[in-house]
């Protein structure tokens, strides 16, 4: 399925009537018109979470299988996509090959190049080149519905036999035609007409966001609403980690330094330690036999 060329009737890229007299603005004026329009994500994104639960399930279960993530897209998509793959490792503990990004062109330190977008063979041999398999899951993130790149990319994916989910900013999309699950967050048209950085960008950033943070949730990251796969790689970080697992337990600072010495900075092991009253060794066989999910481990 190739995307069509003319781009005019996308969602994205209509005249917004609220702003038509945006550089006659005023400073605050201009500002204020922009966070009006903001505020019309959040409820856009609420009406799209029923996709969004379809394409958690999906992707928690490729994971849970041993398959891997891979965000693709192009411009401003990709970039988002590099930067939800980017933090999964310190915030939830996993190997840098588990969520994976790719972006049209690369990633430029100094400027983007925005015409790979234009080449949806590149997006199929920019997968093929990370050994996709049918194990794993695409997740093709495009504000417009239709970039070639991803539009290569998912084509390539099903062919692959891989799980394909579709993340965009306009209906009836072309990658959502193409993929398992749609996740269309209709935002409208945006303040400075066609600048999907804007609100398709923070829609795009909402979902993602949801995506990774939830299918974490789900493979067992979390121990109530704290992140207990938390990696402690900094001074910042180790106060953050002792003090999770004291609100986690209950503990006093002593106990928590104890428990954090004993397992090697190990958050869940820490926490099933203090709870279950149990040492180091016997935290970490729990967890080895409950999959690494703390509740499941301090039942024994």
């Amino acid at each position: 399925m190739q995307a069509d060329a003319n781009i005019r009737g996308l969602d994205t890229e209509q005249v917004n009537p609220r702003t038509r007299n945006l550089d006659q603005c005023s400073t605050l004026e201009l500002l204020t018109l922009m966070n009006e329009e903001d505020w019309r994500v959040p409820a856009a994104v609420a009406e799209a979470l029923p996709a969004v639960v379809a394409a958690v399930e999906l992707i928690a279960g490729a994971l849970r299988g041993g398959g891997r993530l891979f965000y693709v897209g192009a411009g401003t998509s990709g970039r988002l996509g590099v930067l939800d793959a980017y933090e999964c490792p310190p915030t939830f503990g996993t190997p840098p090959e588990l969520v994976q990004a790719l972006v049209a062109g690369g990633v430029a330190r100094d400027r983007a190049d925005e015409s790979a977008e234009d080449d949806p063979a590149l997006g199929a041999a920019d997968l093929a080149g990370r050994g996709l398999t049918a194990a794993d899951v695409v997740v093709g993130i495009a504000a417009s519905g239709r970039t070639p790149y991803v539009v290569g990319a998912l084509e390539y994916a099903r062919s692959a036999g891989a799980s394909t989910v579709a993340l965009a900013c306009s209906r009836g999309s072309v990658i959502g035609a193409l993929a398992d699950r749609a996740i269309e967050v209709a935002v409208g048209p945006e303040a400075l007409t066609g600048s999907t950085r804007l609100k398709a960008g923070t829609a795009q950033k909402l979902v993602l966001n949801m995506i990774s943070t939830a299918t974490m949730v789900k493979l067992g990251k979390a121990y109530g609403n704290f992140m207990v796969d938390m990696q402690p790689s900094n001074d910042k970080l180790r106060q953050r980690a002792r003090g999770i697992v004291a609100m986690a337990t209950g503990a006093d600072e002593a106990a928590v330094e104890a428990a954090m010495t004993a397992t090697g900075e190990q958050m869940k092991a820490s926490i099933v330690m203090l709870l279950a009253g149990v040492s180091a060794e016997e935290a970490f066989r729990r967890l080895e036999g409950a999959g690494g999910i703390v509740r499941e481990a301090l039942r024994g």
